[in-house]
């Protein structure tokens, strides 16, 4: 039997329309200046009268009609999200609904940044198993759900959905490898304190904002700078990849500085690593598949080249990828 590999079929993306530049944050005592010098933003969009799973159905259509598959094709949905529409049931299952793609199971994926990376993983190993031919993975949040607008640090996040469509293949290309971790150690660098079993919703949660995101800023520029090249020279090294092979690089976006560091450490040129969060800043779990879908339909990627993934989420979690595409 001829060895299953796993190819990205169809990609697809969606943000809201409302744009938040960065001049609405002045009255926070921040400026345009500062927030794209330091970050590499400009704007983001965020939801009006939207939902998660809103935002990651067009992103999926428009994924499963790049790939030439109807809902039917599809065996499973799965979404990374850590802003469920809903805290039950799943997100992919309002997804699944929408799509009216009935003939799939559907299940989320929890590792908030890092989600995508990890939901992908997730899909490949369905495939490659043979359970499963056709996976659709969709990376969507609409983190100004869970932010304190009041607090400088809202600068940081945006709405969005990016989706991928994975399909079985028997050519010598797709996914090579996969290199996953996780620290438990850093839950309380990134968190959102209220609205579990552990501090259940009250008046006081509400009152104190307990719902909204808390961050670490310098904990998490230290760990990304740190865990992810590490991640990296390990894919590499696992795989006997340099560096200079690899034609580019889709990363997670926590910073534009987070990103040059990491090109630093790992002697990589910069001008390999495809951004957006200029225009869309961090949007979470959409940020890998968005990019992605961006720069495949730009026609950037050519048969044969080498893309590195790689991401880092709270919990800690962080993650490589290689891909032949």
């Amino acid at each position: 039997m001829a060895e299953i590999n796993v190819i990205i079929s169809g990609t697809g993306s969606y943000v809201p329309e409302k744009v938040i530049p960065n001049t609405w944050f002045e009255h926070l005592g921040t400026s345009d200046a500062w927030i794209y010098e330091k970050l590499g933003i400009r704007e983001r969009r965020v939801v009006t009268n939207e939902t998660t799973s809103d935002l990651a159905a067009k992103a999926a259509q428009q994924a499963v009609d790049n790939a030439g598959l109807t809902m039917n094709d599809i065996n499973l949905i799965l979404v990374a999200t850590a802003t469920p529409d809903r805290p039950a049931p799943s997100c992919a299952c309002f997804v699944q609904e929408k799509l009216k793609a009935f003939n799939s199971v559907a299940f989320d994926v929890a590792a908030v940044c890092s989600g995508a990376l990890f939901t992908i993983a997730t899909g490949v190993q369905f495939i490659r198993s043979g359970m499963y031919k056709n996976v659709l993975v969709i990376g969507a949040d609409t983190f100004s759900n869970i932010t304190d607008w009041n607090r400088r640090d809202a600068v940081f996040f945006g709405d969005g959905a990016g989706a991928v469509v994975l399909s079985a293949t028997n050519e010598k290309k797709g996914f090579l490898d996969f290199v996953l971790h996780a620290d438990g150690r850093g839950k309380e660098h990134f968190t959102i304190p209220a609205g579990g079993s552990e501090r259940p919703a009250s008046a006081e949660s509400l009152e104190d904002n307990g719902h909204t995101f808390r961050m670490n800023g310098k904990e998490v520029f230290n760990t990304a700078v740190t865990v992810v090249p590490a991640c990296i020279e390990e894919i590499l090294s696992k795989n006997n990849v340099s560096v200079e092979e690899v034609d580019f690089l889709i990363p997670h976006q926590p910073s534009i500085r987070i990103l040059q560091e990491i090109a630093r450490k790992i002697n990589m040129p910069f001008e390999k690593v495809k951004t957006n969060m200029d225009r869309y800043a961090n949007t979470s779990g959409g940020t890998i598949p968005i990019l992605l879908d961006e720069v495949h339909r730009q026609g950037t990627f050519k048969p044969g080249n080498l893309l590195l993934f790689a991401a880092v989420g709270d919990g800690w979690t962080w993650g490589s990828a290689l891909y032949k595409w």
